[in-house]
């Protein structure tokens, strides 16, 4: 089962997506796999015990709560026997907003939430077992509209937002291009970017080109603007070149091999980006999910 959904209206600048996998799956068996996000998100597992390879090794746990930074690449990933797994996407100048933790220091890492003044046990006491994926979709809801409250409701620096939707909607844009687009001047863009996302804006810019290409690769993309997405690099040459550099491997063998974990979170932050850019309504069935024409 995989169920995600955008957050409800009041928090939209703070919460890019709510996600939620629940996979049964014999004890003994291991799925091996990776994840790639170009945000923050936390995460909490209640069954299921998990690994991530970050920049500091391998990291075990069961049941957790965990803050992943945005990533460069994908980040390893094995599962044992059965899981359920919820996030949220966290946008980008929520953490800064919000008193979090520097994005610069977790980026391809993650944070367990006692480090970070919420104990693993009372966060994750709030999702009952039995519960529904909707009800613990609300839950978290909940925790975020607590942690607004408490610090004051700062929305997200203006340029990181719309910087944002111009990664969304253009992402083989100059950095210069960008920040006319913004309204200020290189300098200051990249230094609200590097604060916010983690990473310099010509990288933002590049992994966002690059999610989009691995999306369609998986079948979790709008089929009407794969022509536009080819048109963002230069020539084949470009593509597998660029590809290969994040992925590790060429796009013909990544549309080739199962990802099962990736193509969950391709998936997820595809319709964060169709809606945002009101390609979709929320709540619509995505163009993946239609029959072709």
């Amino acid at each position: 089962m995989s169920y995600n959904r955008g957050p409800s209206r009041d928090l939209a600048p703070w919460i890019g997506r709510i996600y939620i996998s629940k996979v049964v799956l014999p004890p003994d068996y291991t799925l091996e796999c990776s994840q790639f996000n170009d945000i923050a998100c936390l995460r909490l597992q209640l069954a299921g015990r998990w690994a991530a390879k970050t920049a500091n090794g391998w990291e075990e746990a069961e049941r957790s709560a965990c803050l992943f930074g945005p990533q460069t690449h994908p980040m390893p990933v094995r599962v044992s026997g059965s899981f359920t797994n919820i996030g949220v996407a966290i946008r980008p100048g929520a953490s800064t907003a919000l008193k979090g933790v520097p994005l610069g220091e977790i980026v391809n890492r993650l944070v367990r939430t006692g480090d970070l003044g919420l104990p693993e046990d009372e966060l994750l006491a709030r999702f009952a077992p039995e519960g529904t994926p909707e009800d613990w979709a609300r839950a978290l809801e909940d925790l975020f509209r607590e942690r607004v409250e408490e610090t004051g409701g700062a929305v997200p620096d203006p340029i990181s937002v719309q910087f944002e939707q111009l990664a969304y909607r253009t992402p083989s844009m100059t950095v210069a291009q960008a920040a006319r687009d913004c309204g200020v001047d290189r300098r200051r863009l990249e230094r609200v970017i590097l604060r916010d996302y983690g990473l310099p804006p010509k990288q933002v810019l590049r992994r966002a080109r690059a999610l989009d290409m691995a999306s369609h690769l998986r079948g979790v993309g709008d089929r009407s603007e794969a022509e536009a997405i080819m048109l963002r690099y230069y020539d084949e040459s470009h593509l597998i070149h660029e590809f290969a550099d994040l992925f590790g491997v060429s796009p013909g063998q990544f549309a080739a091999t199962a990802q099962p974990l990736l193509t969950l979170s391709l998936e997820a932050r595809q319709a964060r980006r169709l809606e945002d850019l009101k390609r979709i309504a929320p709540g619509d069935a995505r163009p993946w999910q239609k029959a072709p024409a």
